[in-house]
């Protein structure tokens, strides 16, 4: 039976190739996901682990100690450390910790995370690219994104203004006591020693680290304690041994929970810590290859009936010289086994070639985590897809194996009769199918009300599972109303001519086939529909909840300000260069002043007043009214800030250090915003009312994201922030598009798989009806003819299951956006008609072309031959 078995491949070797390229597409799927995440998680542990330089062992809170109480009781302190430093076998063991300097170069500032220099050179994560570390406390040497936003250069000197040990001893006037002071950061000169690099991305996602002395890192880092160090980063000598050294360290720091562990030991548990292991990201991505796995079964299925099909009369000689049903069944079972591995394999060095060429082209770019240069092969990620691969193949084909056996010799070798057209499922799985539908619709409605309730978690749970739960029931249900819905579109469309009529005739013959074709295109499709309708609808639901919530597209807020002065203006050009670029639509000065304000009983130091002209003001924002009211006699205040700020009092004093004035308030919604006074009353409380901050009106909202970034790239070279809601929108919608791309991609494959079996349906189509074809050729119907009843048939099953997916992915776009969104945005079901267009006039297209083999084939059979195939 094998050599009879791999000689029945090779003649069936096209019929092959079409199941081969779907397995191989989904083989492909789990391959690079698998891959994928190996290249991700290590270099995430070569991130992690960079910060420890060249450290052996790392000590550091046991897993599990900590949790959300007190670091530093699982922390070693000064005495500790210096006690490690005196095991035998130590050469440095420094701690691993950062902090945060505010470095200020004339207007321009930035709060940089910092190191200090370790004690030995080995410990050192990053690498110089000009000049030299620091020598002496007032020296610094910093990343080159840090030096170039500065405008600064080795040499050159900047302020630091963290906090210093100056800032923290006071001597008090009355007792002579020394005490902590809290107002004031300490200005310190630092001078630029060197540029360094960050090779490993140790300090990537903290925009890179500067460097310090060990001196001046302490001064800022603990300047009212003693230093506790979660994290220590031991070097250990040559030669040394390093259990016995890890047994030692254990003894100094078993009191404080602390553990010691290898530097990959220590990677490990830090990125498991905040990822799960990764899992996440693996199970997500292998969810959508199951998906298209789950389409390839289909499709696998469907071809190999057309293989058992063609091969009726040799499967019957082969009973009639005596082959047993088990040895048919072997045979067609061996088949799908072989074909799975080989696919399998071929999927396996396809996805292996797609995640190295994604890694050669990742290395090129600058990212925040180090790529590795190649891919490494782990155990798991080459034997799952060629299990998986090869397993799916060897089910999908169990049902065809067993329809090989069970026509008997005699019986086999006369006509064939056509499937009936009653061939449908039963009443067992329509009732299970019932059950399974209207159970899932309950967990949805039910997950409605829990998320619109506010209990978001259950309400997703509730559904996931019961959209889950009532897809699988649609599905499972296909063989019912599929092929009606076909067939009744079909005869609709009757009256284009009789090609139409008997390609509706020839989709109702086998109700099971139909249904399984449309099966695989209907899960594509769907999904995909799901996700365009569930991101359109978010999209529209969270800006139209930003334009209700904020009436300030865009905000660029000047620098912030110390304790007790004002805040910096504007740059003089700076309003008339944001007016001038494209997308901007009205731009309104504003100034923010720190005032001391009183209301009813309530009274506040340092409170932030906004001056603004009401006929500018108005035209920057989306809601011009809520400044109604506002003169030289009346502030607008929001309801909250009247009722908590001002006592509820209806009138507000102001005193600046040019005067005070007591006004009248009038409550709107100002959301983000203290109180808003006029030009006028700002000339009586203040002596500078020059701009701070600009309120900023774009022209397309839908266009926001681009218009943001002329706004950031303007102000790039100040220390400016942008805000608004138009910076969220554009975030969002950056968010939003970014993730849908990827997952109307990752389905495609699934779109695309489910074609392949409209192809091979179509195929198994033109085998059953050689015989009727031939005889509507005799009685005068044409080649052409007969190839438009292919294509139409084609078009109407990939069309009608495209269709039917679009609307089940409008029903569960929609119930997905009420769960998520329900609770925090009003929701209106928003649909991209462009996109799902666009699926169906795809799947319409590809169903035309998927029947140009199949046409062709029974076209160009004569009419004599096919009747006498039987």
């Amino acid at each position: 039976m094998f050599a009879l078995t791999f000689a029945q491949m090779r003649r069936s070797i096209g019929r092959l190739a079409a199941a081969g390229v779907a397995i191989a597409i989904g083989t492909a799927f789990v391959a690079a996901t698998l891959l994928a995440s190996d290249v991700l998680k290590r270099a995430s542990y070569d991130s992690v682990a960079a910060q420890y330089g060249q450290a052996e062992l790392v000590v550091r809170a046991a897993s599990g100690a900590g949790g959300y109480g007190d670091a530093t009781s699982f922390a070693a302190d000064e005495a500790q450390l210096d006690q490690m430093r005196q095991i035998d076998g130590v050469e440095a063991a420094d701690p691993v910790e950062s902090t945060y300097l505010q470095l200020q170069n004339g207007a321009r500032s930035l709060y940089q995370a910092t190191i200090a220099v370790p004690s030995s050179p080995k410990l050192q994560p990053l690498t110089l690219v000009s000049g030299t570390f620091p020598a002496s406390s007032d020296e610094i040497a910093l990343p080159a994104d840090a030096a170039e936003l500065l405008g600064v250069a080795p040499g050159d000197t900047l302020t630091d203004l963290s906090w210093g040990p100056s800032a923290v001893e006071s001597t008090s006037a009355v007792d002579g006591e020394s005490t902590t002071a809290s107002d004031e950061p300490v200005e310190t000169t630092l001078t630029v020693s060197g540029i360094v690099d960050d090779p490993f991305k140790a300090y990537a996602m903290q925009g890179g680290a500067a460097v310090v002395t060990a001196d001046t890192f302490t001064d800022r880092r603990w300047p009212d304690s003693d230093p506790m160090h979660v994290d220590i980063a031991v070097l250990l000598e040559a030669g040394a041994d390093e259990s016995a050294v890890s047994s030692a360290i254990q003894s100094v720091v078993a009191d404080q929970g602390m553990t010691v562990e290898t530097k990959d030991a220590a990677a490990e548990s830090s990125i498991n810590a905040v990822t799960g292991d990764q899992q996440v990201f693996t199970l997500t991505i292998l969810s959508f290859a199951a998906i298209a796995l789950l389409v390839a079964a289909l499709v696998i299925s469907n071809t190999f009936q057309v293989i058992v099909a063609q091969r009726t009369r040799t499967l019957a000689l082969l009973r009639c010289v005596g082959a047993k049903k088990s040895q048919l069944r072997q045979s067609v079972v061996l088949e799908a086994a072989t074909l799975g591995l080989v696919s399998s394999a071929i999927g396996l060095a396809v996805g292996s070639a797609f995640v190295q060429i994604a890694v050669m082209v990742l290395g090129r770019v600058d990212l925040d985590i180090p790529v590795p240069s190649r891919i490494s092969f782990s155990v798991a990620a080459v034997v799952w897809p060629l299990v998986v691969g090869t397993l799916v193949t060897v089910l999908a084909s169990l049902v065809p194996a067993r329809a090989a056996t069970r026509v008997a010799p005699l019986e086999a070798l006369r006509p064939s009769e056509a499937p009936s057209a009653t061939a449908g499922g039963g009443r067992v799985r329509l009732v299970f199918t019932l059950l399974l539908v209207l159970g899932g619709a309950l967990l949805m409605v039910g997950g409605i009300a829990a998320s619109q309730n506010g209990q978001v978690e259950v309400g997703l749970l509730a559904g996931v599972l019961g959209g889950a739960t009532s897809f699988v029931g649609v599905l499972l249900g296909a063989v019912f109303w599929v092929p009606k819905i076909v067939g009744a579109v079909g005869r609709m469309l009757s009256s284009a001519g009789p090609s139409t009529q008997l390609a509706a005739a020839n989709i109702t013959r086998n109700p099971r086939r139909t249904a399984a074709t449309s099966s695989a295109l209907l899960i594509g499709v769907t999904l995909v529909a799901m996700m365009s309708v569930g991101a359109s609808t978010a999209r529209a639901s969270l800006s139209s909840t930003l334009d209700g919530s904020y009436n300030v597209d865009v905000q660029v807020q000047g620098p912030s300000w110390s304790a007790g002065s004002d805040v910096e203006p504007l740059p003089a050009s700076l309003m008339s260069e944001v007016a001038g670029l494209d997308g901007v639509s009205e731009v309104a000065p504003v100034s923010e002043v720190l005032v001391r304000t009183e209301g009813g009983n309530v009274t506040a130091d340092e409170d932030t007043v906004q001056i603004v002209d009401p006929d500018s003001a108005r035209a920057a924002l989306r809601d011009p009214s809520v400044l109604d009211g506002l003169d030289a006699t009346h502030a607008v205040v929001s309801q909250d800030y009247r009722d908590y700020f001002l006592g509820g009092s209806s009138t507000i004093t102001i005193e600046g250090d040019a005067g005070e004035v007591t006004l009248e308030t009038v409550v709107r919604d100002i959301v983000g915003m203290n109180v808003i006074v006029d030009p006028s009353v700002g000339e009586q409380i203040v002596s500078s009312t020059a701009p701070t901050s600009l309120w900023v009106k774009v022209t397309d909202l839908d266009d926001a994201g681009s218009t943001v970034n002329e706004i950031r790239d303007a102000v790039s070279g100040t220390s400016l922030n942008v805000t608004g809601a138009a910076v969220e929108r554009a975030t969002m919608q950056q968010a939003i598009d970014t993730i849908l791309a990827v997952v109307v991609g990752l389905l495609g494959i699934a779109v695309i798989i489910a074609l392949i079996g409209v192809a091979n349906t179509l195929s198994l189509s033109v085998l059953e009806r050689r015989r009727e074809s031939a005889t509507l050729r005799a009685i005068g119907l044409s080649k052409r003819q007969l190839r438009s009843t292919l294509a139409q048939e084609g078009m109407l099953i990939a069309g009608v299951g495209a269709v039917l997916g679009v609307a089940l992915g409008l029903l569960y776009g929609w119930v997905g956006s009420l769960v998520v969104l329900g609770g925090f945005a009003d929701v209106a079901l928003t649909v991209p008609f462009a996109t799902l267009g666009l699926v169906v006039l795809v799947a319409v297209a590809a169903g035309l072309l998927a029947s140009i083999v199949p046409g062709r084939s029974a076209a160009k059979t004569s009419p004599v031959e096919a009747l006498a195939v039987d």
